[in-house]
C-alpha cells in the first residue's frame, strides 16, 4: 500500500498518521466494480451477453474481512449478471449497482445500516468515484486509477484493479485492526474449518 506522495511499500497516509486510527475502526468497506474489483475491461459474447473476471484472492481477502464483522458493499454505476453471482458467491449482499448518483446511494446504505461517513471506506479507481470517496473516512484508489482519483485518495495500493487491489485493501484494514496475523496463524492449523473461506 502507498501513500499519495510516497510512492514506497509501506503502508502510509495521504494525510496525516491519524488515518491509521480511522483504518483501525472501519466497519464498512464500499467499492466500485469495474477497474477495482475487475481489470476494467469488458467482454462481450456474440449474444450480447457480459463476461466479467474476478481475483480469487481478493475474494479470499473480502470473506476474510467480513469474518471479521467489517461489511462490504458495492455502488457502481454498471449492472451485470456476472456481478450479483460474484457477490452471491461472496456473501456480500450490499449491492447497489445501474447507480447514477453514487453520493446518494453511499448516504442510503449509512441510512440503513446506521454507520457513519467516518466508519466507512471507499475503493474507486475514476472521476465518478472521487465525490464518494471525499465523504468516507478513508479512501483507496488502486493503483491503475485515473490520476485524479488518486490525488484525492488516502491510500493507493500497489496491485491493479482485479489483480490483487482489493485483496490488499482487505489486508491492510485487518492490520490497522490488529487481525491479520491471527488469521494467519489460523491457517497453521490442522482443524481450521476452510470451508468457511469460499473464495
Amino acid at each position: 500500500m502507498n501513500s499519495k506522495d510516497k510512492r514506497n511499500n509501506t503502508a502510509q497516509s495521504n494525510k496525516t498518521n491519524t488515518k491509521q486510527d480511522i483504518l483501525a475502526g472501519i466497519k464498512l468497506l464500499l467499492m466500485d466494480v469495474d477497474g477495482v474489483m475487475t481489470d476494467g475491461k469488458i467482454t462481450y459474447t456474440d449474444s450480447g451477453e457480459e463476461i466479467k473476471s474476478f481475483s480469487v484472492k481478493d475474494g479470499l481477502g473480502l470473506r476474510l474481512l467480513m469474518d471479521s464483522g467489517v461489511k462490504a458493499g458495492i455502488i457502481t454505476g454498471r449492472s451485470s449478471g456476472a456481478l450479483k453471482a460474484r457477490c452471491k458467491n461472496l456473501g456480500i449482499d450490499i449491492l447497489y449497482d445501474g447507480i447514477k448518483d453514487k453520493k446518494e446511494a453511499l448516504n442510503t446504505i449509512l441510512a440503513l445500516h446506521n454507520m457513519d461517513y467516518q466508519e466507512t471506506a471507499f475503493a474507486g479507481d475514476d472521476l465518478p468515484d472521487i465525490e464518494v470517496m471525499k465523504m468516507c473516512g478513508i479512501s483507496f484508489a488502486v493503483a491503475d486509477a485515473a490520476k485524479e482519483v488518486a490525488d484525492n485518495a488516502d491510500f493507493i495500493t500497489v496491485h491493479r484493479g482485479g489483480d490483487g487491489a482489493v485483496r490488499e485493501i482487505c489486508e491492510e484494514i485487518l492490520k490497522a485492526k490488529g487481525i491479520w496475523y491471527k488469521i494467519i496463524e489460523s491457517f497453521n492449523h490442522e482443524d481450521l474449518n476452510r470451508e468457511c473461506f469460499i473464495k
